[in-house]
């Protein structure tokens, strides 16, 4: 299937690993010029020189926190400079701790706002002017199917990544004018080293072996299995695609249909 994404530059953030690595690695592997950034350094050189060898594309990748401001603006400064401008703008960010409300903190809650809300503000402020100028854009954010959802447990993700949607709405709204499209997705349980962690603590929680808390979690989404990477992935590349350009707007969930709801 035709894209139309070959060398158009997709910002994908936190992309050393997980699902923001499966991402830029789709993305390379329609052509895209990339730019990539995580908070750890080595494993974010190490990403960046596997999609560069593997894809034969341009990687720019810098390591920061998305929660800084300035770092975001400096980094969006840095990709249009190096690449004329930027077309596609995934945003991305680990999770919060997964507790229960009266174990939570209102350090946490900042920070979860932070990382989880705020950063996506940052990117969308900076990369619209840019994107206005080309009349084309895609901000694609990824959050959770807590959106839809509420999970057990995950209280901050809950909450904050609502407020991700609303932004989203609000955001395709403003910029729908301007060429610009803005949808979000929400993975379900996903074979990620974030499940892993949330495996751990849910196994302590319910007295349970790590691999119970895995087949729960496959048993409740009709598809009996956990979600790979790739799929969520490859939903971003036909959301930032030119197959895509009357969708604007929406969350769609990558959840194996664990989602309950009509």
């Amino acid at each position: 299937m035709e894209t139309g994404l070959k060398n158009r530059v997709a910002i994908v953030a936190a992309s050393s690993q997980g699902l923001g690595r499966a991402t830029a690695e789709a993305f390379a592997a329609e052509g895209c010029r990339l730019a990539m950034c995580a908070r750890n350094r080595e494993t974010l050189a190490e990403a960046t020189e596997s999609i560069r060898a593997r894809y034969k594309t341009e990687v720019l990748a810098e390591p920061f926190d998305v929660t800084d401001a300035n770092a975001v603006r400096d980094f969006v400064t840095a990709v249009v400079q190096k690449f004329g401008g930027v077309d596609i703008c995934v945003t991305n960010a680990g999770g919060p701790p997964a507790k229960g409300f009266l174990a939570t903190t209102i350090e946490e809650w900042r920070r979860a706002i932070d990382l989880n809300f705020m950063s996506t503000v940052y990117f969308a402020h900076q990369v619209i002017p840019h994107m206005q100028k080309k009349k084309w854009g895609r901000i694609i954010t990824i959050t959770s199917v807590t959106t839809k959802q509420p999970v057990g447990d995950l209280v901050y993700s809950n909450a904050v990544r609502a407020a991700v949607v609303g932004l989203v709405k609000s955001l395709a709204n403003e910029f729908g004018k301007d060429g610009i499209l803005v949808n979000n997705v929400g993975p379900g349980f996903t074979a990620t080293d974030r499940l892993k962690e949330l495996a751990r603590s849910r196994s302590v929680a319910l007295n349970k072996t790590e691999k119970e808390i895995f087949e729960g979690w496959a048993a409740d989404a009709p598809l009996k299995r956990l979600g790979e990477p790739r799929e969520l992935a490859d939903t971003i590349v036909w959301l930032a695609s030119e197959r895509a350009s009357y969708i604007t707007g929406q969350t769609v969930l990558v959840d194996g249909g664990l989602y309950k709801g009509l």
